[in-house]
């Protein structure tokens, strides 16, 4: 039996592993000490160190195999980060197979917002449905999409990548070449330059923004609305699209619901037919900065029942 798996969700500043029973289950963790100032063989390191921790305490007897979800675009197939903003001594490095060969085990490398979404779709919010959108909220905006139970990845591992989607045709410039993305508009960071650019404060986080919106002030107010607007854009679109009965917000701007919920919920009821005419939901995701773990450790589970329940290749031979 394939009594439990190890994910690891590596973050932009910290990593964390555990393992996960396939009830979902959290039978352990361990968190990293980041060192990734430190350059590549440092993350490397503390990647494999993390999981062998958890591999000693736990045994391989009854391990289903090990998954990886790191930030950045993905190339699936080459098992390499093609992009990672946060992470670029990654970059063009192929990590999936640098940590197979140290661990001396197959590792499955997914997108970390992929992973979140798999994680929401197995043990989440989004548990009752085979198909739905995750829209995560941090430091920029990263995005999973779940098509019959399955991540949509497209032709190279690259697709979900939501923060991207314009907004704003001639907006903030992004890092990506791209003019107008919903991260610039919406995520942590582009609340913060909002209130800069409001006069607001010039060092204030987002939780500072959010604190001085809740205590009336209506500058602060209003970046939280110009949030909601612009995600309710996004949304129209991705519902016109897929027609998926569930789109989920993840991420630690979730706690600023109240303030920018409704004018995302009202523009994307202005900009989507679908929307006004069916019982589509929009809500919060439920695993809050779980999700990427649980999504990580179920990739290495749902490998071993595909390939437990594959088809026999060709005919039976003759007795």
């Amino acid at each position: 039996m394939n009594d439990f798996s190890i994910g690891l969700d590596l973050g932009g500043t910290n990593l964390r592993a555990a393992a996960i029973d396939r009830s979902g289950k959290l039978l352990d963790q361990v968190a990293g000490k980041s060192g990734y100032s430190a350059g590549r063989e440092a993350i490397v390191r503390e990647m494999v160190d993390a999981i062998e921790t958890l591999r000693q305490r736990h045994g391989v007897t009854g391990l289903a195999g090990i998954g990886v979800a790191v930030p950045g675009f993905i190339s699936i197939e080459d098992g390499v980060i093609r992009n990672a903003n946060n992470l670029t001594s990654l970059e063009n490095f192929p990590i999936r197979d640098e940590l197979s060969k140290r661990l001396g085990t197959p590792v499955i490398l997914e997108n970390d917002a992929n992973a979140a979404a798999l994680g929401e779709k197995w043990i989440g919010a989004g548990r009752t449905v085979d198909d739905l959108v995750l829209i995560t909220l941090g430091t920029g905006i990263g995005g999973g999409i779940i098509s019959g139970g399955k991540i949509m990845r497209g032709s190279v591992g690259m697709a979900g990548e939501l923060g991207h989607i314009t907004v704003v045709p001639n907006g903030n410039p992004c890092g990506c070449g791209n003019r107008g993305c919903v991260e610039k508009h919406a995520s942590a960071t582009a609340i913060t330059v909002m209130a800069r650019l409001l006069g607001l404060g010039d060092a204030l986080s987002s939780k500072d923004v959010y604190d001085l919106a809740m205590s009336g002030n209506e500058k602060a107010r209003t970046i939280f609305v110009s949030m909601g607007e612009a995600l309710g854009i996004a949304l129209a679109m991705l519902v016109n699209t897929f027609n998926y009965p569930l789109y989920l917000i993840a991420g630690g701007p979730l706690a600023a619901w109240d303030l920018f919920g409704p004018p995302m919920l009202e523009e994307t009821r202005r900009r989507s037919f679908t929307y006004r005419a069916t019982k589509t939901r929009i809500e919060k995701a439920e695993l809050g900065n779980e999700a990427g773990l649980f999504g990580a450790a179920y990739l290495s589970f749902d490998a071993v029942d595909s390939f437990v329940n594959r088809p026999l290749m060709g005919k039976p031979s003759a007795s």
